[in-house]
C-alpha cells in the first residue's frame, strides 16, 4: 500500500499549513496504522485500575473541555463538535480521545483515535492504552477498514497495541515511508 499517497489524500496541503512549516526541522512525527480488516489491538502490557470504566462521552461538553485543557489547552477547540471516547473514574473524565472519521480513501474507510490524553494524576496506570484499545475495537466493530494515528511523537506507545509506523515526517514533509 502506498501510505504516502494515502496520507496526501487524507491531509491535502498539510505541509503548507503555517503551523507545520514553522516547526523546527528536528521535530519528527510518526503516522501509524492498524488494518482493522485483519488485526485486533493487543492487550496493554499492564492492567488498568479496576474502578476505571470506558465508553463514549455523553456528558457536559464544558466538563470535557476543562479536562482536555488540563492536558493540552491547544486541543480544546478540536473537542467542540467531535465524537469522543473516554475513561471515567465514577463521573470524572480521566482520559479522552477523539474518534476521528477520515472518510473513504483508496476504497478504505479510515478512522482513528486522536488527541489522546490522560490527566496527570491518572498517568502511567494503563488507562490511556486501554482506552485507545477499546476505541480502536469500537471502530473495528463499526466497520472501519483502517485505524490511523496521525501526528504523534509517541509512536512507541501506540506500537504496544499493535499499531505500526508507516511514515515519519517533519516540517519539510515526509522523510521516511
Amino acid at each position: 500500500m502506498n501510505y504516502r499517497k494515502l496520507f496526501n489524500s487524507m491531509h491535502n496541503g498539510f505541509f503548507n499549513e503555517a503551523n507545520i512549516k514553522s516547526m523546527p526541522e528536528s521535530w519528527v512525527f510518526t503516522e501509524l496504522i492498524m488494518d482493522l480488516r485483519q488485526d485486533t489491538p493487543n492487550q496493554p502490557p499492564y492492567p488498568h485500575p479496576e474502578n476505571i470504566t470506558f465508553g463514549e462521552n455523553h456528558s457536559d461538553i464544558e466538563k470535557l473541555k476543562k479536562t482536555v485543557g488540563r492536558v493540552n489547552e491547544d486541543w480544546v477547540p478540536y473537542f467542540e463538535r467531535s465524537r469522543t471516547f473516554c475513561a471515567f473514574d465514577m463521573d470524572t473524565i480521566v482520559s479522552f480521545c477523539i474518534l476521528g472519521d477520515w472518510g473513504r480513501h483508496d476504497g478504505l474507510h479510515i478512522g482513528g483515535p486522536g488527541c489522546v490524553g490522560t490527566i496527570p494524576e491518572y498517568r502511567e496506570k494503563g488507562i490511556g492504552l486501554e482506552m485507545v484499545r477499546q476505541a480502536t475495537n469500537m471502530l473495528k466493530d463499526e466497520g472501519f477498514d483502517m485505524s490511523w494515528i496521525h501526528y504523534t511523537h509517541l509512536g512507541y506507545w501506540y506500537e504496544k497495541l499493535g499499531y505500526r509506523t508507516v511514515l515519519r515526517w517533519n516540517s519539510k514533509g515526509i522523510i521516511t515511508a
